[in-house]
């Protein structure tokens, strides 16, 4: 690529105030919320500017900074590709350089709400019970040094106690992440550590504080090196943090904000409903845990990338299945919503030959994605007397995944916070059986109606060994036969 395009830069249109701390600036939220925030302000005005942290390394900054914040955020659509410039993040701050900047900054009267997309892993909390990890790392440096905050959790209690001291009302903390109930997972780990600092804090936060639950659904694959050349012949400008995303964006909110103080939201698109629980179960049930299904059972079968694997015929034959015999009898559709139809628009998306969403950025952290994702709706599957044979599968090639050997023998690259663990407990066992009891046992991620559940076990011990014996492309094709 010619290397004289110039550095994207942000325009002279007059920037708001700074009404949002977001922790956790990666893809998504760029991608997703700080979208439809720039597109709100907008429509109805306000100071709802928005303060980016980046809770490990300073790379994000390193990159926006330089281009006043701006991004191109570029629409992957069946038709082609359609790139615009976001100006809606106003700065960018490294946690580990200046924590109490971070702090100051969530504290800063002006400043409505705190909103995170961290990951599953970012709650420190035990994926199994919901509850905070108290021997987490992060939470006992919390602990001992309550002034260097390490952890979201850590960072927002410290900074609910500064605006409790300086007199000033909690800002809402809105969680962006793909968990069950994220609001309440959230509100709970946030009053667990509270409690262990101040048990008067947790008292305060508990009374004055809110934690909306959401939804939040648009695909966003990793933006790779050669993506940033598309970006710069496409606009004629080089951003070195440009985002990729598909067309289709959900957000649904519980509308439910300190004091009221929320963008206008609603004006751009966005649900506001008093219960996002059908939604959140809907998009983790259909959505998120085929996108793991597929991603493992792919992966292993050697496809690269979600639409590679859908337009393989078994796999969309087995993930259609999944959806119609497994997922869809044991969810209550929200309002209006046909669950057969979004699971047939979810194909489409899948089969999007604009998205490269690969199989492997999908699989990162999947001991902590599958309970949310898989085992819950799998226990509640089983204890209503359907067979399940798509999600246990799943689960076996998780398994077979976190063994960290593919089906020719090479090295996985496995991305998860067990890994370790994981890999030791599949290579201590002499045979596939042995395999998947060992990691089975595991009662961070596995529920104990699955770990004491003797037919679920004969037949995760049977998928596995069948992914073992007759790989993963032969295993989707019998599944449902």
């Amino acid at each position: 690529m010619p290397a004289d395009y110039p550095r994207l830069t942000r325009s002279n249109d007059a920037r708001p105030g700074v009404g949002i701390v977001h922790l956790g600036l990666g893809a998504f939220f760029r991608a997703h919320g700080a979208i439809y925030i720039a597109e709100a302000m907008a429509a109805s005005g306000g100071d709802w500017g928005i303060t980016g942290v980046s809770l490990k390394r300073p790379d994000q900054r390193d990159r926006l900074a330089p281009q006043g914040c701006a991004y191109t955020a570029l629409e992957l659509g069946p038709d082609g590709e359609h790139p615009r410039v976001i100006e809606v993040i106003e700065n960018v701050l490294v946690a580990p350089e200046d924590p109490a900047a971070v702090v100051a900054a969530m504290a800063a009267p002006g400043v409505r709400i705190v909103s995170l997309t961290v990951t599953e892993k970012g709650y420190c909390h035990e994926p199994a019970t919901g509850r905070l990890m108290r021997d987490h790392p992060d939470i006992k440096a919390d602990l001992a040094n309550p002034e260097r905050p390490s952890s979201a959790p850590g960072f927002i209690v410290r900074a609910l106690a500064a605006r409790r001291a300086a007199g000033l009302p909690p800002f809402t903390v809105m969680s962006c992440d793909n968990l069950p109930d994220n609001g309440h997972l959230l509100r709970g780990v946030v009053l667990d550590l509270a409690a262990l600092v101040d048990p008067g804090l947790a008292a305060w936060i508990e009374k004055e504080g809110s934690f909306p639950a959401t939804m939040v659904d648009r695909i966003v694959p990793a933006t790779k090196d050669e993506d940033l050349d598309r970006v710069a012949e496409l606009t004629g400008r080089r951003d070195e943090s440009p985002v990729l995303h598909e067309p289709f964006r959900q957000w649904v909110i519980e509308d439910d904000f300190v004091d009221g103080m929320r963008p206008d939201l609603g004006a751009v698109g966005v649900e506001l409903v008093e219960d996002v629980a059908p939604y959140e179960a809907m998009k983790l049930r259909c959505l998120n845990g085929t996108h793991s299904t597929l991603a493992y059972l792919g992966y292993l079968a050697g496809h690269e990338t979600i639409a590679e694997t859908v337009a393989d015929e078994a796999f969309a034959l087995f993930v259609t299945r999944v959806w119609d015999e497994e997922i869809i009898p044991g969810l209550t559709p929200p309002p209006g919503v046909s669950l057969t139809d979004y699971s047939r628009a979810l194909l489409a998306r899948y089969a999007n030959p604009g998205i490269r969403h690969r199989t492997w950025q999908i699989a990162m952290d999947g001991s902590q994605k599958l309970p949310q994702r898989i085992l819950t709706q799998l226990a509640e599957g089983l204890a209503a007397g359907r067979a399940m044979s798509g999600l246990t599968l799943a689960v076996a090639a998780w398994m077979r995944y976190v063994g960290g050997t593919d089906e020719k023998g090479a090295a996985i690259d496995v991305r998860d916070p067990m890994a370790e663990r994981l890999k030791a407990l599949s290579d201590a066992a002499p045979d596939p059986r042995g395999k998947a009891m060992a990691l089975l046992g595991v009662a961070e991620v596995f529920p104990a109606e699955l770990r004491d559940n003797a037919d679920f076990r004969e037949r995760l011990a049977t998928a596995y060994a069948g992914l073992a014996e007759k790989g993963a492309r032969a295993m989707v094709e019998s599944c449902h036969a």
